[in-house]
C-alpha cells in the first residue's frame, strides 16, 4: 500500500499492484485496472519510487 495525496489534499492510502499506468499531463493521473482514475498531488517519479519502494518490502528484497 502506499499513500498519495489527491488535488483537493486529502491523503488515500492505494493498494500500489492496481497501478495499471501513470500519466503526467501535467497532473499525474493514476488509472488502476478496473479502469478508475485517481489525480493526484505526486509526481510520475514519486509515485513510481513509493510503488517500487511497497514492492521491495512486501517481497523483501533489498538494494545492496
Amino acid at each position: 500500500m502506499i499513500t498519495v495525496t489527491r488535488l483537493d489534499e486529502r491523503v488515500v492510502v492505494l493498494n500500489a499492484d492496481l497501478i495499471k499506468m501513470i500519466e503526467s499531463t501535467p497532473d499525474t493521473i493514476l488509472t488502476l485496472i478496473n479502469g478508475d482514475t485517481l489525480v493526484v498531488r505526486e509526481t510520475v517519479d514519486e509515485v513510481v519510487r513509493r510503488a517500487i519502494d511497497y514492492q521491495r518490502q512486501v517481497r523483501g528484497f533489498q538494494v545492496v
